[in-house]
């Protein structure tokens, strides 16, 4: 269902001089108004964080989309955000988004851990809680607990049965890492925006609290799945620390966001199963 911004956000943000253009198809992707995009957000805490730490970041050698304020001063008015318009579109330049990765981290190493972080999931549930739950599932003693115990519906589809299976199955090849924790972004693949040799973009930070080197891993595990990366992009990164005990809780964040979310289809499991025997191989 598209969900078009209405009057008075546009004139709370002072964006009533050009009309809503929809962008990627349905505004999906948000509604550009000149140089600005207005997004719909799926949590108003996540968006103010974002907005906050994009307002002053600089990172070498990328762009960063900054949030523009409402007249009022906020960066959240009635669910949307407004941010500069970055150029560009998602390309299968997997090392570079991996690079990328890294130098994003290395900025966001002294950003102090969000307390929305720390909340477990509670009904009624949205895709954050999802995610958060699936998070903690690679890394908590009993893969689900925090699932389960929120009251998270579980799987019964075979293919989430199956990913359930392995996700319990990979969880016994994990060992103790002694890494610290730091903000990342848990969702570089497909949104990194190339614009031929323009610096790439970023629009967003997803955050999640772990090791700079899991962003990276998930981003080689999602390259892998669903982005036709080559097997040897995982050597390449191979110097990463823990790399192997990375990917595979990265793996197992993948799996378990298919076996929990309402929306998973049976076609995104082959991918991973993939990635899952490349893993498997190295840990």
């Amino acid at each position: 269902m598209i969900v078009e911004p209405p009057e008075q956000v546009l004139t709370t943000f002072g964006l009533t001089a050009h009309p809503p253009i929809a962008m990627d198809g349905g505004g999906v992707g948000g509604w550009r108004i000149g140089e600005v995009v207005l997004t719909l957000v799926p949590d108003h805490a996540r968006a103010a964080w974002s907005a906050t730490v994009r307002e002053n970041l600089y990172v070498e050698g990328m762009r960063i989309a900054r949030p523009i304020r409402a007249s009022d001063g906020r960066y959240v008015v009635s669910g949307w955000r407004a941010d500069t318009y970055v150029a560009g579109s998602p390309e299968p330049r997997h090392d570079e988004v991996v690079a990328v990765a890294d130098r994003l981290h290395e900025a966001l190493s002294k950003v102090e851990r969000p307390r929305f972080l720390l909340q477990p999931p509670a009904p009624p549930f949205t895709d954050v809680d999802v995610f958060v739950a699936a998070d903690r599932a690679a890394w908590e003693e009993v893969p689900l607990r925090t699932a389960r115990a929120a009251g998270i519906a579980q799987p019964t589809s075979e293919d989430g049965q199956q990913s359930l299976s392995v996700l319990t199955t990979l969880a016994q090849l994990r060992r103790p890492v002694q890494l610290p924790s730091q903000v990342v972004h848990g969702d570089l693949f497909g949104t990194v925006l190339f614009a031929g040799a323009a610096a790439p973009a970023i629009t967003d930070i997803v955050p999640y609290w772990r090791p700079a080197s899991w962003g990276a891993a998930v981003t080689v595990v999602d390259a892998l799945a669903w982005g036709g990366a080559d097997g040897e992009l995982i050597e390449r990164w191979s110097d990463h620390p823990e790399w192997g005990q990375m990917l595979l809780r990265a793996t197992m964040f993948r799996l378990a966001v298919h076996a929990l979310h309402p929306r998973s289809t049976a076609g995104a499991l082959p991918g991973l199963l993939r990635v899952v025997d490349q893993v498997r191989l190295i840990v």
